[in-house]
């Protein structure tokens, strides 16, 4: 009877590993780039708004799973601090991904609110994978997600999750391109 306990936790715990692999693996359901259309969200007063300087700037837009908020915050720092990614035709902003965390939104959405304050960043807020879905990002559970918009509406760069040192070198490579 163990044995046959431990065999199928074993089996139960292969097919839980295949899955999360298929599942970080998935690509985007279209090829890059492509079109996409600017998509009504909430600021973090709740109120309804499109994506600020959409078809004027190109947009950086960091789309975060607060429960993976310090994921690549290295890099991110260093964006910031080098201001890499900075120029006249770029307009970054923060969208919290609030429908795949399990902490409560209001809270969320405070401590964003406190931290604009310090820096008067933009951020927004997805309460139910609008942007995901509008976008075909695919899943973005777990994931912190760098997305480059061009003035035209296509999406030009994404990348999920933990990014490789191949993955910032791309994300510098393209980005030079919109500055």
């Amino acid at each position: 009877m163990k044995r046959r306990i431990v065999v199928l936790l074993t089996m139960v715990f292969v097919c839980s590993l295949a899955v999360a692999q298929d599942k970080e693996s998935k690509p985007l359901a279209k090829p890059l780039p492509h079109k996409v259309e600017n998509v009504e969200i909430r600021d973090l007063k709740n109120e309804v708004t499109k994506l600020p300087m959409w078809g004027e700037k190109h947009l950086l837009i960091f789309y975060v799973d607060p429960d993976k908020h310090s994921q690549n915050h290295e890099f991110t720092v260093e964006i910031e601090e080098n201001h890499a990614a900075g120029g006249d035709n770029i307009y970054g902003l923060g969208i919290l991904n609030l429908k795949d965390t399990w902490l409560p939104n209001n809270i969320v959405k405070g401590i964003a609110r406190k931290r604009t304050e310090k820096n008067n960043a933009t951020i927004l807020a997805d309460v139910d994978r609008t942007v995901a879905k509008a976008w075909d990002l695919g899943d973005c559970n777990n994931q912190f997600v760098l997305i480059l918009i061009s003035k035209q509406g296509e999406l030009v760069f994404c990348k999920k999750g933990e990014l490789s040192e191949s993955d910032k070198a791309d994300f510098y490579k393209i980005i030079k391109e919109y500055r």
